[in-house]
């Protein structure tokens, strides 16, 4: 059993924190990869896109959060991480046929963009059915 030093975590969207409180260990879903930190990590800024971001309460015991989350911000500093992401779904209570009709939602906006009957911003049409789908691809891990 490794003695792994414990760091504040705050997983927070536009609704409010998602999680907070201290971890081992953090993984989240770069925007070149995945970027993992632990305690005393150089400070960092970077940008997520959705994906899964998975907090690790204590790893040996494999006491890990896994959330559904969307694209945003993330920030390490002075044994502090922050998250900063549109949307954050814990593993375990995702919402199907929610995650269904936001994916069929956002697949029809992107089709009236590529047909140019719409000027909403294709990013982030795109990362909307990149987070529908993940929320699908974590809910079927379970």
């Amino acid at each position: 059993m490794a003695d792994r030093k414990k760091f504040n975590v705050s997983l927070v969207t536009p609704e409010g924190p998602a999680f907070e409180g201290e971890a081992e260990l953090i993984i989240v879903p770069g925007a070149a990869g995945e970027i993992g930190v632990l305690a005393r990590h150089a400070p960092l800024i970077a940008t997520l896109k959705a994906g899964s971001t998975r907090v690790y309460l204590n790893y040996d015991a494999e006491d890990v959060r896994e959330y559904a989350t969307g694209p945003g911000f993330f920030q390490m500093q002075l044994d502090r991480a922050i998250a900063l992401v549109d949307d954050a779904v814990l593993a375990n209570e995702i919402d199907d046929a929610r995650a269904r009709e936001q994916l069929e939602t956002a697949q029809r906006e992107l089709e009236l963009v590529e047909r140019g009957e719409s000027t909403a911003d294709r990013w982030q049409l795109e990362q909307r059915i990149r987070h529908a789908e993940n929320q699908l691809s974590v809910a079927g891990r379970d």
